[in-house]
């Protein structure tokens, strides 16, 4: 710091918010009543009395009268881009009002970079309300290029980076690179190829980070695609969608997409929702590497207990979506049967392996709105989880899987002032009221991005 010498010794704050719940996220989970903001980062947080010495005759000070104080959220797997295109429509939505013989409907192809830049500068827009402050964009490169939305090719990554360069963005942005089509097959040459030929634009730092690679390993149990150890009820096991002539092939081109891509020092998240998928997909990450890289599965729809405690030893993150039991949790149950249903999206349980768990929201197939997430996350029967658990998978949880939780993620003196104050006491509240709880401000880098 130019001003002084540590975040303790400064004479006063930009910004104090006092009298409130603030949800540090730190190792403790301990709620403070005051937060300080200097120069973009967080200065103190504790006890109303520890914060005041830093009101100053140019301090603006915020009386919360009870209401919370959040990191900003992370939403860790979001197609912003597609959501500026999709918005307000929701892929599950449509699903639900189409005939199942009609595919959702396509919007016009993102064709220009004004075009690009408009949808991601719209969802730039939508997040900041919701106090989302960072979020992932899981899958962009060449291997959309020629995909028929426009939304996931690699010019989408160049203009992140020129965004981010030109301080256009309101959220902080990690993506992952693509090598195959978007829910769709790759082939193991075709991974290579991009991982040896493709450069991804530099960082922007503080603001937007290629972190690694995206690879789509199978499909969703509701439509028999993902590749399961259980029999499905209309029969079949499901297989990989990486290409091969039989399912020994499938698995070893996917085995060798994991090894390339941890040897090339890349992230790796695996789209993999089968309990055969995501053992396999586990057995590689944790045979190619160790947590300091923070693969991660995506999604995690069927996972058994093995694998779990495998994922957990290894440090290989979880990453699902709680919007999904309610959303699509019957059709799943009608695919593979009440047996498996046992493994279906065990967050509670990943959580008492000792898995790091992010929530996310995978929008627009979903809402982008994350009190959804957590009302569904903390009123699950089977696999509830506490408010402490719920915030910290949307919050530091997820900057861990950024690799940024040094920076940023928590409350804490020296981090960036990013979060997000609610109109209030979430402790206090319903759980299945939490959708309707107003986001009354939302902070990035010590900046408003949006207040009521």
């Amino acid at each position: 710091m130019s001003r002084m010498g540590s975040w303790a010794d400064l004479d006063s704050a930009d910004l104090v918010m006092t009298g409130g719940k603030v949800h540090t996220v730190d190792t403790g989970d301990r709620v403070a009543e005051a937060i300080a903001i200097t120069a973009g980062r967080i200065s103190r947080v504790g006890a109303d009395e520890e914060v005041a010495c830093l009101v100053g005759p140019r301090t603006r000070v915020v009386r919360l009268a009870g209401r919370s104080v959040l990191p900003g959220i992370n939403d860790s797997h979001l197609h912003g881009t597609w959501l500026g295109q999709m918005w307000p429509s929701l892929l599950m939505d449509q699903m639900a009002a189409t005939p199942a013989a009609e595919p959702p409907k396509q919007r016009v192809r993102l064709e220009t970079s004004a075009q690009r830049r408009a949808a991601i500068l719209r969802a730039s827009q939508l997040l900041a309300p919701l106090g989302i402050t960072s979020y992932t964009e899981p899958g962009l490169g060449p291997g959309e290029d020629d995909g028929p939305s426009g939304c996931f090719g690699s010019a989408v990554l160049r203009e992140y980076a020129d965004l981010a360069a030109e301080g256009r963005l309101n959220a902080r942005v990690t993506a992952l690179m693509l090598f195959g089509e978007l829910d769709g097959a790759s082939s193991l040459p075709g991974f290579l190829a991009g991982l040896d030929g493709f450069t991804p634009p530099g960082d922007i730092p503080g603001w937007f980070h290629v972190a690694g690679v995206k690879i789509f390993a199978d499909g969703i149990p509701p439509m028999g695609t993902a590749w399961n150890d259980e029999p499905y009820i209309s029969g079949g096991h499901g297989s990989l969608l990486v290409e091969g002539a039989g399912d020994e092939e499938r698995e070893a081109a996917l085995i060798a997409m994991i090894g390339a891509a941890r040897a090339a020092g890349h992230q790796v998240g695996v789209h993999a929702t089968g309990s055969r998928t995501t053992r396999t997909v586990v057995n590689a990450l944790a045979a190619s590497g160790g947590g300091g890289d923070r693969h991660y599965i995506i999604h995690g729809d069927l996972i058994h207990p093995g694998t779990l405690a495998k994922m957990a030893t290894a440090r290989i993150g979880l990453n699902t979506q709680p919007g999904l039991v309610a959303t699509a949790g019957a059709m799943m149950r009608g695919a593979v049967g009440e047996e498996a249903m046992r493994h279906a999206w065990p967050v509670c349980d990943a959580l008492s392996a000792g898995v790091p768990l992010c929530l996310s929201s995978d929008s627009p197939v979903l809402t982008p709105d994350w009190r959804y997430g957590m009302a569904a996350a903390l009123t699950r029967p089977e696999q509830r989880l506490t408010l402490a658990q719920a915030i910290r998978a949307y919050t530091m949880t997820p900057a861990w899987q950024d690799g940024a939780d040094s920076w940023k993620g928590s409350l804490e003196a020296g981090k960036v002032a990013d979060l997000c104050v609610l109109e209030t006491d979430l402790a206090e509240t319903d759980p299945a009221a939490i959708p309707q709880v107003t986001v009354s401000m939302t902070m990035v880098d010590g900046r408003v991005v949006h207040e009521l």
